[in-house]
């Protein structure tokens, strides 16, 4: 039997990277997924990618309002919903000095608002004993040159999700926080390296990670399957680090 048969998963963000990876595998293990993304355009692709019926809703998650119609189609098509992954972010590293109100504002509205309010519009249509993974990052616990903003906004993620392990456990729903190191996805673009700095930067990057390699979005995801999963169902309240060893050095 697959390890999500019959479950439904929301996912934030799922129209690429690790996002997208972990809508795939959850699909692929069974479960009846629905995506989240801001641009309808990356929303089609990655549904059409992706197979399985996936479904798809566009949507910014720093709207308030977005978090509530995925709740209610979510109630409207399935009933309620087992798996709710937080994963949508933007990041955009700067040293402090350079963080603008607008930069500083955009890391929290999504990375931070968009987290606290989809669980609080999601979490009651979830039937008892779900979970919940919030994705954070490796540098909300790790400091790493010019991501205070993201840093900052990614820990307090985290300390919600800490938060919450305690106050859902009369439903006994879990949840887990998911941090990844670096990892090799499309978001290096929008950091601004360029496809000739790609090399150069990939060997820096492997340098700094005991594993000697980034991270591939599948690897996240199989992360995220296991805290999803009865593999993972005695499995709360944790920070997994999906870093190849990076947090030690």
């Amino acid at each position: 039997m697959r390890a999500l048969e019959g479950k439904v998963a929301i996912i934030t963000g799922g129209n690429s990277g690790i996002g997208k990876a972990t809508a795939k595998l959850f699909a692929d293990e069974g479960a009846r997924v629905v995506i989240t993304a801001r641009r309808k355009d990356a929303l089609d692709q990655a549904v059409a990618d992706i197979g399985h019926g996936v479904i798809g809703i566009q949507g910014d998650v720093a709207d308030l309002e977005h978090h509530r119609a995925v709740a209610a189609a979510v109630v409207s098509t399935f009933g309620s919903a087992d798996i709710y992954i937080a994963n949508a972010g933007v990041i955009d590293l700067k040293p402090s000095e350079q963080v603008t109100d607008e930069v500083y504002d955009r890391h929290f509205s999504i990375n931070t608002k968009g987290v606290f309010f989809g669980v609080q519009a999601i979490a009651p249509v979830m039937n008892d004993a779900g979970s919940i993974i919030v994705t954070s990052s490796l540098a909300a616990s790790k400091v790493l040159p010019h991501h205070t903003a993201y840093a900052g906004s990614k820990a307090a993620a985290a300390a919600f999700a800490k938060n919450w392990a305690i106050e859902f456990k009369e439903r006994r729903i879990r949840v887990n926080i998911l941090s990844p190191g670096p990892t090799d996805t499309e978001i290096l673009g929008k950091l601004g390296i360029s496809a000739a700095q790609r090399g150069p930067f990939l060997e820096h990057m492997a340098n700094t990670i005991p594993a000697g390699r980034l991270a591939t979005s599948e690897e996240v995801a199989r992360a995220a399957l296991f805290l999803a999963s009865d593999a993972g169902r005695f499995v709360n309240g944790i920070e997994l680090n999906v870093d190849g060893g990076m947090s030690l050095i």
